[in-house]
């Protein structure tokens, strides 16, 4: 008795176990279960603990409602121009109606891969091969409309599609890699010309300036140059006005006479002798004789009066040499004139035959070549 009391509060504790493993349900977060009474559909079960009836509702899909990623594999696909090139896709989906899902259609990946793969053909099949490896986004987008499209009645929303990979046959893979190679080198050989071009613009802008600094160097060189020579010029001119000046000067000062001449003369017949052209030399015998008229020739021939006591002192001006001033300055004029007049009348001393007229004409100043009114006629 004892044991068929222990056997069937067993059984009972059994049934209890049984009844309540049939009635309490707990669904995991992000998940839906869909509940069936009869082999109908009676409701879908939220995440947490949930309470059917046991033998009678039976939990019969337990569906996913987090987002998926689907890789699926690659996809032969002809091209506009007839090349067949292996496409992977990538398939983000999420499935917003459990009952849709479940009801509406038997297995929804299977379906999503079949429907991916036809509008993939349809897609690519408008493009050549050039289009379709540089329209990625093109057909993702043409993709993720057409699925969103046809899973909508599915309970299945597409969020975003991706093409994985686009394997084009391996001859044109060689094909393209020749001619991306020869692409490369010709933009390579224009800009190596570009290169060479601007180069060579440069290089003549800057020969260019060189030869116009170097033309403007030569240029201020000779204008310091000429400027430099005509100041020497001005300087030599009045050194050389002062130098007649001093010359006469000292003529009128020294007081020479016939014998001073004639020592002159003596002194200078040495050096008409070193000449190689002079081969023979007579030096007559009466040469004291020779000597007095040749004094006295030279006496007469520089205009030399018997009396040479000097009528008139000459100025004989700054003696540092002056650089000439504008014709307007007064003193440069008078400057002017002063020479001027010491060279007339040193050409009057020389040639004592010419007429003063002849004098006048051949100065340049009208007043610079006249003489002293007190001095001989000779002068």
């Amino acid at each position: 008795m004892g044991t068929a009391l222990l056997v069937l509060f067993a059984l009972v504790v059994l049934f209890v176990v049984v009844m309540l493993a049939k009635t309490v349900r707990i669904v995991p977060q992000a998940r839906a279960a869909i509940v069936e009474r009869f082999g109908k559909y009676k409701g879908t079960l939220p995440a947490g603990l949930n309470i059917v009836v046991p033998f009678i509702d039976r939990v019969r899909y337990l569906i996913d409602l987090r987002e998926q990623v689907v890789s699926f594999p690659p996809q032969p696909v002809i091209t506009e121009d007839n090349l067949v090139v292996s496409i992977d896709t990538v398939i983000y989906f999420q499935v917003t109606d459990p009952v849709a899902a479940t009801y509406e259609i038997a297995n929804y990946i299977q379906a999503v891969e079949q429907l991916t793969m036809t509008t993939l053909r349809n897609i690519v099949g408008g493009m050549d091969l050039e289009q379709t490896l540089t329209s990625r986004e093109e057909i993702n987008n043409g993709l993720r409309g057409v699925l969103d499209e046809a899973t909508g009645k599915w309970g299945i929303r597409v969020n975003r599609v991706e093409i994985k990979g686009i394997d084009p046959p391996p001859s044109i893979k060689d094909a393209m890699e020749k001619q991306m190679r020869a692409d490369r080198d010709k933009r390579a050989l224009i800009l190596s010309a570009e290169g060479q071009r601007q180069s060579a613009i440069l290089t003549a802008e800057g020969n260019k300036q060189s030869q116009i600094l170097n033309a403007e160097g030569d240029r201020e060189s000779q204008i310091l140059r000429a400027q430099a020579d005509r100041e020497a010029a001005i300087l030599r001119a009045q050194g050389e006005g002062q130098a007649i000046q001093t010359v006469f000067q000292a003529i009128h000062d020294g007081q020479p006479d016939q014998s001073l001449l004639a020592y002159q003369y003596l002194q200078m017949m040495p050096k008409i002798a070193e000449g190689s052209a002079n081969k023979v030399w007579v030096i007559p015998s009466e040469i004291t004789k020779a000597m007095e008229g040749l004094g006295s020739s030279i006496h007469e021939i520089a205009g030399i009066p018997k009396d040479a006591t000097p009528r008139k002192r000459v100025d004989m001006g700054p003696t540092e040499p002056q650089l000439p001033r504008s014709s307007a300055d007064p003193d440069a004029r008078a400057t002017s004139e002063a020479v001027q007049q010491a060279i007339a009348e040193a050409e009057i001393a020389a040639n004592p035959g010419k007429s003063a007229r002849g004098l006048d004409t051949g100065t340049t100043g009208g007043d610079s070549g006249t003489t002293d009114p007190e001095a001989p006629a000779g002068q």
